[in-house]
């Protein structure tokens, strides 16, 4: 494996944050720390507990998960569109390097932004909302994995996308929508029976309902079924972007 070749394309992710991060960095963190201000402290401090649990500290893992969806789809997809839009791809498909190394350095540098991310806001959140972790091994290992899949999806919209407004399609108009009704506010045993159900074909249900039995022992759905749900559409995303450079979707002229 050229090592050299994916430290390279990573470093020079990483960079493209150190330089933007007003965007990459304190965006999102003050966007979702206005959640916590509004939600967690002004109304959530007239609210009562849910399954035991403030209503402030019931909606970090939903609004980390958002940032964390969000962000990870637009790391990888603008890190690998670049390349398209200015021509370089085809420098760096005639590179010393595999496919397996290019996805590597694009979709690692992705999911090391969002962790980092991530974990500026959770360390953001304590100011605002008093919260603890039951399982931090088992939050950090699924808050892991959510960045490295959706950094994958991310990789496959940026190939797909044709323009810069189609890059934010999915992360605005299929992802925040789907995190808003997929439990980020609420618990879905609170809906009736039928919504209940309806429910249940929201991906991110899974999602947030795994990260919250990580901070609180509880959750809407098994842990089990959350952990597969998200394993299939990693494994999913991965079988997708091997048929892209197999075919060379996007890639190849």
């Amino acid at each position: 494996m050229n090592l050299h070749g994916i430290r390279a394309i990573y470093k020079f992710e990483m960079a493209r944050m150190r330089r933007t991060l007003m965007q990459s960095v304190a965006s999102p963190v003050i966007s979702t720390t206005l959640y916590f201000v509004v939600f967690g402290a002004a109304i959530g401090s007239r609210m009562g507990d849910i399954d035991g649990i403030s209503y402030g500290a019931f909606i970090i893992p939903g609004l980390l998960m958002l940032s964390l969806l969000t962000q990870s789809i637009s790391n990888a997809s603008f890190g690998i569109y670049m390349p398209k839009f200015s021509g370089t791809i085809y420098e760096v498909l005639s590179a010393p390097v595999s496919y397996l190394e290019i996805v590597l350095g694009y979709v690692g540098a992705a999911a090391t932004k969002s962790v980092i991310l991530g974990l500026i806001i959770l360390v953001t959140a304590r100011f605002f909302v008093d919260y603890q972790v039951l399982h931090p091994f088992w939050m950090l290992a699924f808050l892991v994995l959510t960045a490295v899949t959706f950094s994958l999806f991310g990789f496959i919209i940026g190939i797909w996308a044709d323009g810069f407004e189609q890059l934010q399609v999915v992360p605005l108009m299929v992802i925040t929508p789907l995190v808003f009704l997929g439990g980020t506010f609420y618990s879905i045993d609170m809906l009736p029976e039928v919504w209940q159900t309806v429910a249940l074909f929201n991906p991110v249900v899974y999602l947030i309902s795994g990260f919250r039995w990580a901070f609180y022992g509880v959750s809407d759905v098994h842990i089990g079924i959350s952990v597969g749900m998200t394993l299939v559409f990693l494994f999913a995303c991965m079988f997708t972007i091997s048929w892209i450079f197999r075919t060379g979707y996007r890639l190849r002229p």
